[in-house]
């Protein structure tokens, strides 16, 4: 199985053009889907018209897209609502084509096309995250040391915000993060959206050197172990205010020494915000795949959110 895991992990030049081909379909999924939002269209509307886009083209989406104003709900399938001003629409979504490659991108943009400036205080800690966590990305890190530089980031955003509290590296140590960021940074990414998932994930993300870290939200991070070259992956942290989690940790007191849950219950009906880029890792560092970034910053997005 591990020869397998081994020849499967190294992607060459021509699953580098199938997936740098899947992205760029990718790339007009979401685009497309921006350009619909606006107050008043369904999430149903514009679940179908991305689909479309894969499926226009003899493709496929790569799972089932997920698209919702309910962004603190990881994974939601329903697309039963009507867009509504003020709210930040969340779409995870990829293509797989014909070759079977996939991308997986996702992106969150406000519904009234400008970001409130709470929404753009979280957003920009994510994106940060983000770019952060990308620029670590070379041959010889673990993907789970990185991972962990992401949840300092996002500690160290949401202490400026009077979110969180405390020393920033304690606070990741003790995973008060994972209140707001539950899930692992990114996975395995080819043939499978979650790449060789089948095999297993520990069989694929995780080897002798590097195990999985047994701690609410850590413990989610399908890949941990060492880049290489030729590896495909995504990097997507995010933070989400869920209700229920803050409401169980709050009054279990947990991790009460770094969160202030005064603070964060403010927070509640904000949703979640998560932004995920396919990163290829190269001899020398790495580079995102497809022809052109999705929009992604905040000028970038209100530049398109609401213009179809």
């Amino acid at each position: 199985m591990r020869a397998v895991v081994a020849l499967r992990s190294i992607k060459q030049p021509e699953e580098i053009a199938e997936l740098d081909k899947a992205a760029d379909v990718g790339y007009l999924m979401h685009t497309t889907a921006m350009r619909m939002c606006k107050p008043g269209v369904s999430e149903q509307a514009i679940t179908g018209a991305i689909e479309g886009i894969a499926v226009g083209q003899g493709y496929m989406p790569s799972f089932p897209v997920i698209l919702s104003q309910n962004g603190e709900t990881l994974h939601n399938h329903d697309h039963s609502q009507i867009l509504q001003k003020g709210r930040m629409l969340l779409v995870d979504a990829g293509a797989e084509i014909a070759s079977h490659y996939a991308s997986d991108f996702t992106r969150t943009f406000p519904v009234d096309w400008v970001f409130t400036q709470r929404q753009k205080d979280i957003y920009n800690i994510v994106l940060q995250a983000n770019n952060h966590a990308t620029s670590l990305c070379k041959p010889g890190v673990t993907y789970q040391s990185i991972h962990l530089e992401a949840a300092k980031v996002i500690a160290a955003g949401l202490k400026e915000l009077g979110i969180m509290t405390g020393d920033v590296d304690e606070a990741v140590a003790n995973g008060a993060h994972a209140m707001f960021f539950p899930h692992g940074l990114g996975h395995m990414l080819g043939l499978d959206v979650h790449d060789m998932e089948d095999l297993g994930e520990n069989n694929v993300g995780y080897d002798d050197e590097i195990s999985r870290i047994d701690q609410f939200g850590t413990a989610y991070l399908r890949l941990g172990r060492r880049l290489q070259t030729g590896f495909v992956l995504t990097s997507e942290p995010g933070i989400y205010f869920i209700p229920a989690l803050i409401e169980k940790w709050k009054s279990e007191k947990i991790n009460s020494s770094f969160i202030n849950y005064d603070k964060a219950m403010e927070y509640i009906g904000f949703g979640g915000i998560r932004l995920e880029d396919d990163v290829l890792i190269t001899e020398k560092g790495h580079r995102l795949l497809g022809s052109q970034r999705v929009p992604i910053t905040v000028e970038e997005v209100e530049a398109i959110v609401g213009k179809g």
